[in-house]
């Protein structure tokens, strides 16, 4: 942290952070009292928000109600994720995040594919039916998004040998998750070239003691990165301590697997058919299956640090810049420096956001009211 600094903001980058006696006299200021500005958060995992579910409605307009939503609570940029859906809802995804970055609708920086390239005894809500083997049109499909970031989850016992390596060489990340890998069989992926771990301990086998399977895999591994959903609901705090104390520094990274329930007062939404309920920060089908969150980046800094005792400078980390690492973008997101995108977060300190610019633009907030929080473009 650095206090009596200026960040200086030109366009839509940061042109240089100083001391307050070299700043420029002639440059306008804004006053934050004293609160905390940090780099903007960076959510990998995002199906949701603001009454609105990216699955459902694959377009820009949904695309745009999930970011505002998100935006509220200090995240800058998003992968909306998919949920496993067949080739044309994928098709149709791709589009929607394509024409979103053509049109720089704040926030929207590539798409997470969960699916439906994933394993059926580890399929969590993603519907059976939907699951599909990989084929060489699905790679070409899952690449061919040509702006931004593609991140890819899937199963390495379901992907034929070389599919990973090939889709990692056509510029898009692969991460292990929703998989009933053995431990060999998750190696076996990384070496081709996948990254990381999708919500990990969620949408994969525990850990035994003669088969460590993907969970195993992801703690033991140093190179890999391990997205955690901490919302006190998907992983013990026990077990997230040991995440934290068994990979390196900065290969745990937080996502939020936030829904339509995000950021929104509802009991229930709809997918795919399905009924998902709503009840103390728990989204579930009727059977009690655990089905995304509600949770935001910044409710997982918050527990992390009020629960776990972490400290806060390294629980924004994990929200900004190991994430920012972990997708190769660490030069446009997760640091306040010269040359970085301006996205910030105003914290004040009970650690609520009060403002959160997005490429140099500022946004206040103000007036909760249900799905949507009203806000103002400064």
């Amino acid at each position: 942290m650095a206090d009596n600094h200026a960040v200086v903001v030109a366009g839509r980058r940061i042109q240089a952070v100083v001391p307050f006696d070299e700043l420029d006299s002639s440059i306008g200021r804004i006053d934050l009292t004293g609160r905390l500005l940090a780099p903007g958060f960076l959510d990998l995992q995002v199906n949701g928000g603001g009454g609105q579910l990216f699955s459902n409605s694959p377009d820009t307009d949904t695309l745009r109600l999930i970011c505002r939503a998100h935006r509220k609570s200090g995240t800058a940029a998003l992968l909306p994720t998919l949920i496993s859906g067949n080739v044309k809802a994928m098709q149709t995804a791709i589009a929607a995040v394509h024409s979103a970055m053509e049109s720089q609708i704040p926030g929207v920086v590539g798409i997470h594919l969960e699916g439906p390239y994933i394993s059926v005894h580890r399929r969590g809500i993603h519907q059976e039916r939907h699951i599909l083997p990989i084929e060489t049109d699905a790679l070409d499909l899952m690449s061919s998004l040509t702006v931004g970031t593609t991140l890819v989850t899937l199963a390495p016992e379901c992907a034929p040998l070389g599919a990973i390596a090939r889709l990692v060489g056509s510029n898009t990340l692969v991460a292990i998750g929703h998989s009933d890998a053995t431990y060999e069989q998750a190696l076996a992926a990384l070496e081709e070239g996948a990254c990381g771990f999708t919500h990990l301990f969620n949408g994969m086998a525990p850990l035994q003691s003669r088969h460590p399977g993907c969970l195993g895999a992801g703690l033991n591994d140093e190179r890999s990165w391990i997205g955690i959903i901490a919302d006190g609901h998907h992983v013990h705090p026990a077990n997230l301590r040991i995440a934290l104390s068994t990979k390196p520094k900065g290969k745990v990274i937080l996502v939020s697997d936030a829904t339509a329930a995000a950021q929104c007062e509802i009991s229930e939404f709809a997918w795919n058919g399905q009924t998902i309920y709503v009840k103390d920060g728990l989204c579930v089908l009727a059977d009690g299956t655990l089905a995304g969150s509600t949770t935001t980046l910044l409710d997982a800094v918050s527990y992390l640090v009020k629960q776990l005792d972490l400290p806060l400078e390294e629980a924004l980390r994990m929200a900004s810049t190991y994430p920012a690492i972990a997708i190769g973008r660490s030069d446009e997101f997760g640091y306040i420096r010269r040359g970085n995108a301006a996205n910030l977060v105003l914290l004040d300190e009970a650690l609520d956001v009060v403002e959160t610019w997005v490429d140099g633009i500022r946004y206040t907030f103000f007036e909760k009211n249900g799905c949507s929080d009203d806000e103002q473009k400064i």
